[in-house]
């Protein structure tokens, strides 16, 4: 082998390996990835518990729980929309339940028009999965409590606001179900780009083949 094409190769396949490790380590992120989804979508679907007395974050995010009791007049109103039925407000609210506990659900989305209007308070059942939100960053404008239009959902500040346990219940189904309130189930946002990552590595290894390839062949073209 001439000299002159020790280096080129060393250097080529070296970073050829590179780009291939970093892209059979995206594959292996993707499939860690995929197992713990399926994991939470499986947690989100179960049948649901009872609630208890210690619930956690780290423990019962996104668990499935049924409860039943009487909601407050009072209710937080959160700004959004849903796609299809426009801007409107989820309605958050306390519910005591049987057992003197009062806690925070996430009643679902009610039109713009439809904010101020009187809602069943029960006896409800309700049924959904735990979620400890904290949607507040430096840009969300402070709640208008005159307005009563929250911008996020800040499980702290709501459970203070109200005089609740931090605790609240997104509600997937209610008996009876209320009309004019379209639950809002927990939907996972979790990002999981890892296979667009793992093509872009790939993709790059060929590229860097392909040049490798054709600086030997100048080379061997210049040597002639």
């Amino acid at each position: 082998m001439k000299k002159s094409y020790i280096f080129p190769i060393v250097f080529g396949l070296s970073g050829l390996a590179i780009l291939i490790s970093l892209g059979v380590w995206q594959v292996n992120r993707l499939e860690w990835k995929n197992g713990i989804l399926a994991e939470l979508d499986k947690k989100i679907a179960a049948n649901p518990t009872e609630l208890s007395k210690n619930v956690s974050k780290k423990e019962d995010q996104y668990r499935a729980v049924s409860v039943s009791g009487r909601f407050s007049e009072s209710e937080i109103h959160v700004l959004g929309s849903v796609r299809f039925l426009g801007p409107g407000f989820r309605v958050v609210a306390p519910l005591e339940l049987e057992n003197g506990r009062i806690i925070l659900v996430d009643r679902g989305f009610v039109k713009e028009v439809e904010k101020n209007q009187k809602r069943y308070l029960g006896p409800i059942q309700i049924t959904g999965n735990l979620l400890w939100p904290n949607e507040t960053d430096a840009f969300t404008p402070q709640p208008d409590f005159e307005k009563n239009m929250w911008f996020s959902r800040n499980l702290e500040e709501m459970s203070k606001y109200l005089n609740t346990e931090e605790v609240l219940i997104v509600a997937t189904e209610s008996d009876p179900i209320v009309e004019n309130l379209k639950p809002q189930p927990i939907g996972l946002n979790i990002p999981n780009n890892h296979l667009s990552y793992a093509l872009t590595w790939f993709s790059l290894s060929l590229v860097w083949l392909g040049m490798t390839i054709y600086l030997l062949w100048r080379i061997n073209k210049q040597q002639l």
